[in-house]
């Protein structure tokens, strides 16, 4: 391996690494702006990968944080007053 690989992800032999996806992908999957994705990478409120100066983001984890951000539904009916 040489030096520059070193320490570098490298998927097992037979897999591929991700498709990974720009801020502009990314917005268009959560129909918001790119630069509210940006946003959100200044603020570290979103998971993303550095590829040199390049930020990426893998699907996998967009998902997996979506799902960590999901409103449950209540019931209205429990609520007085409503």
């Amino acid at each position: 391996m040489s030096a520059r690989n070193q320490g570098a992800p490298v998927a097992p032999r037979g897999q591929q690494l991700p498709a990974l996806l720009d801020a502009v992908e990314v917005a268009e999957a959560l129909r918001t702006t790119p630069r509210h994705v940006r946003r959100l990478v200044e603020e570290r409120r979103i998971p993303f990968i550095k590829v040199g100066r390049f930020v990426r983001f893998d699907p996998a984890e967009i998902g997996t944080w979506l799902a960590g951000h999901r409103v449950q539904v209540t019931d209205r009916s429990k609520h007085t007053g409503w």
